[in-house]
């Protein structure tokens, strides 16, 4: 059985009650077809001023998803932006061509918008003028209703039994002009969303979730940005093997070096140079540049200027004075991990064992992940720092200061105040 047959025989069992028939084949599912066609790319202004119209004049929530180029262009910026309501239609618009897109964020203000997987969408929508008051995120509603895939096509086809056409999803959308398949299944992304989210309200009704639905929902539209991350460059690919400082100097100097050129080539960094490369020039701290030059990552079809440059950036790491370099780990902010607790506070081990476990039943039990019930991090927080009496009303108080939402709070506090007090 192919997973269309599977997720149509799944459908079946919820809307009937019952498994259906072993010698029945599930009939196949339907590919989803554009309403109205595809929309003609909005890339000018007065394009772009229509739509802002059209939009205005619509009815109900709006439809919204963006397309990146992740892994060809350098940042995050949204090179397709997606969008329908009933009234409008839908609208492809270019940012490239229309960079500013906050008249449509203004006029669309007071309105719910419905994302898939929201968090992923709202830096690059932000970027260009639209940031939402409301929302609905669909990926985060099948989670909490207990969907076992949550991706927007096993969704559409799971709860509303169309397929969505797959295989463009990690193109290059910086590509201009976008090729007539591409446009096509970024106008499907937003074909069905109303309809998803209509569904998923009743189906999240239905099992007493809406409300912590909502909780979540107004979570992420009043979030602000995320700060810049402090020392990205330890996230380099295989950091775990680089052990001493002078080799982590090498790995942020090449990495501030890489990043530079692809900000101003506007590549991914990792077309640059890639992040074992630059572990490899870390542990090996090589001499010169034909020394560099034998290492992975830094063949023969790479430049001379090229190699100078990152041996530049190799040299620059030895000559630091000891005081200047980087110092091991990151600093905690929080609880340690939690392998070294048992060495470092068996009690809170204990703690963080019993709660754990108290939150993987109720989970569960509920029918949804461990983490969309509560954090790991609040509930390690929690535990490695318990309150001084843990009452109810206590831990009930640390995981508001920890940002749990109201609902959280409410299926938690029992479980934690009796994890902390039976291991006191």
């Amino acid at each position: 059985m192919t997973d269309a047959q599977e997720t149509a025989a799944e459908t079946a069992l919820r809307t009937t009650g019952g498994a259906p028939p072993d010698d029945v084949e599930p009939a196949p599912i339907p590919l989803l077809e554009p309403r109205e066609g595809i929309p003609p790319v909005v890339a000018d202004e007065a394009a772009l001023a229509e739509v802002i119209a059209a939009f205005a004049r619509g009815s109900g929530p709006v439809a919204v998803d963006a397309e990146r180029a992740s892994g060809y262009r350098y940042g995050q910026r949204a090179y397709l932006v997606q969008l329908r309501r009933e009234g409008a239609g839908s609208a492809l618009i270019d940012p490239v061509g229309c960079p500013d897109l906050s008249e449509l964020g203004e006029v669309l203000a007071g309105t719910e918008w419905i994302l898939h997987a929201a968090t992923q969408d709202l830096p690059c929508l932000r970027e260009i003028g639209m940031i939402p008051t409301r929302l609905f995120d669909t990926e985060l509603a099948g989670r909490l209703a207990g969907f076992p895939r949550v991706g927007l096509g096993a969704m559409v086809e799971s709860v509303l039994g169309y397929a969505l056409e797959k295989g463009h999803s990690a193109v290059d959308w910086s590509t201009r002009p976008l090729p007539e398949p591409w446009l096509r299944y970024a106008a499907l992304d937003v074909e069905l969303l109303v309809d998803l989210r209509d569904a998923l309200e009743k189906e999240l009704d239905r099992q007493g979730k809406l409300e912590w639905a909502w909780q979540e929902f107004e979570a992420i539209a009043s979030a602000p940005p995320a700060p810049p991350r402090k020392d990205p460059w330890r996230r380099t690919s295989g950091m775990h093997k680089v052990r001493r400082r002078r080799q982590m100097a090498v790995v942020r100097e090449l990495w501030t070096a890489r990043d530079k050129v692809a900000q101003r080539r506007d590549v991914s960094p990792g077309k640059v140079l890639s992040d074992s490369a630059i572990v490899e020039a870390a542990l090996s701290v090589p001499a010169n540049v034909q020394a560099l030059t034998a290492l992975p990552g830094f063949g023969h079809r790479m430049g001379r200027r090229q190699l100078e440059q990152w041996q530049g950036a190799v040299d620059r790491a030895k000559a630091l004075p000891d005081a200047e370099l980087p110092q091991p780990g990151q600093p905690l902010n929080g609880p340690p991990p939690p392998r070294s607790w048992a060495d470092k506070d068996p009690a809170a081990a204990a703690r963080l064992s019993a709660a754990r476990a108290a939150v993987s039943a109720l989970a569960e039990e509920l029918s949804l992940p461990q983490e969309n019930l509560i954090t790991p991090d609040t509930v390690r927080r929690v535990c490695w720092e318990p309150p001084a009496e843990p009452t109810a009303a206590a831990v009930a108080e640390a995981l508001a200061g920890h940002g749990a939402r109201a609902w959280q709070i409410e299926q938690v506090t029992p479980l934690l105040a009796s994890a902390l007090t039976a291991t006191a």
